[in-house]
């Protein structure tokens, strides 16, 4: 996969170009692009991460930005202003120094190796309540990235306003840090901060040889095919609450029980109200189809995972003595290519389409082709 980020030459646009190749594809495929508009980005994040829908960001759903890391440093600089009104998050954090006054437990194998008793001191260890923890310094490093990065001044010197606060958070590699966070009461509202962090440090910024940061050059797919499925899934869940939308695991329909190596089916988005079932497969790809001989189709691999998903519910629900309609959907998000899915068929009872959502479109747009959906499958919900 080669895959880009630049700016989209209409205006507020981004740009992930990426090309795909694989055993049925032609050896050398042309490059295609996914168009996303930088605010349609913000009203996914707004959807996969309810704060920010909250009123103190409503200021940010109204902006242009010119690109991404723009977009970020205000969801950042917004977030971290909110933060700071209720106080840094703060946590037992172990320290191990050289102490002229005893504190906490006398490390006397440190003291010794490091000779601190020819000073009059002693090699301590102790917890310390403290604004230096972990979350803070990625903080703190992340904005560090986008303060050198391709943003206004104006962002870089509300950004750097806001780091004064952060005087007492210690410095942090960025590329040692475990993503994988735990969340409680007391740091719940870190949780967003966090997840666009790691969008800007994983996905949008490179640091160059001069010290300098700008924008990569993609997106990374995997990372925007996850924000894809969580957006619609979010939006399901709020805009359509008489309709269960769950990311829900399907059982195998098996004869005999026995189900050691079977892959576990998870759908990205499953649907159902008064009867009525929709599994979406949401599809975040460079290439909304596959060419084989010059002839455009679905990709197979795809039609066949929506295929098993549909048939196994249905059986499912029909051994739970349940009566239902089960349709099935591939939903990609569009890119330019000419020839884009919009096809419908009827396969052993059960209907199945493939189609795309244009995310480069007004985001009214967006929500009518959603709301569409509902409306479509579930008439009266």
């Amino acid at each position: 996969l080669d895959r880009g980020l630049r700016a989209h030459p209409d205006a507020q646009g981004i740009l992930v170009r990426r090309a795909w190749q694989g055993p049925r594809m032609e050896r050398q495929a042309a490059q295609v692009a996914a168009v996303i508009r930088v605010r349609n980005v913000f009203h996914m994040l707004a959807y996969a991460f309810s704060a920010l829908r909250e009123q103190g960001y409503r200021a940010v759903a109204t902006e242009d930005f010119d690109n991404a890391a723009e977009l970020c440093a205000a969801i950042l600089e917004r977030g971290v202003s909110l933060q700071l009104k209720r106080g840094l998050g703060q946590e037992y954090v172990n320290r191990t120094e050289a102490r002229s006054s005893l504190r906490g437990k006398i490390e006397v194998t440190e003291s010794v190796k490091s000779q601190a008793l020819l000073r009059r001191q002693l090699v301590c260890s102790y917890d310390e309540f403290s604004v230096d923890t972990t979350m803070n310094r990625v903080i703190k490093a992340t904005v560090a990235l986008l303060v050198r990065s391709d943003i206004s001044k104006a962002r870089k010197k509300s950004l750097k306003k806001l780091m004064v606060f952060f005087a007492d958070v210690r410095e942090i590699d960025l590329h040692t840090v475990d993503w994988n966070m735990r969340f409680e009461r007391n740091n719940r509202t870190y949780r967003m901060l966090m997840a666009v962090c790691w969008l800007v440090v994983k996905g949008l910024l490179q640091t160059q040889s001069d010290g300098s940061v700008h924008m990569m050059d993609f997106f990374d797919e995997q990372r925007m095919s996850r924000l894809y499925e969580k957006f619609i899934l979010e939006y399901y869940r709020r805009e359509h609450p008489r309709v269960e939308a769950s990311a829900s695991f399907i059982d195998w329909a098996l004869d005999d029980g026995v189900s050691d190596g079977l892959p576990a089916m998870r759908s990205d988005i499953t649907l159902s109200a008064r009867g009525r079932v929709l599994i979406i497969d949401a599809k975040y790809y460079a290439s909304t189809m596959q060419s084989n001989f010059d002839k455009r189709t679905v990709h197979s691999g795809n039609l066949y995972q929506i295929f098993a998903y549909v048939k196994n519910k249905q059986v499912a629900l029909e051994r739970a003595g349940e009566s239902a309609e089960v349709s099935g959907m591939l939903l990609y998000a569009a890119t330019d290519e000419d020839i884009q899915p919009d096809a419908t068929y009827r396969m052993s009872g059960n209907r199945i389409s493939a189609t795309t959502l244009d995310l480069d479109r007004p985001f009214d747009e967006i929500r009518a082709q959603l709301d569409g959906v509902v409306g479509e499958y579930f008439p009266g919900e």
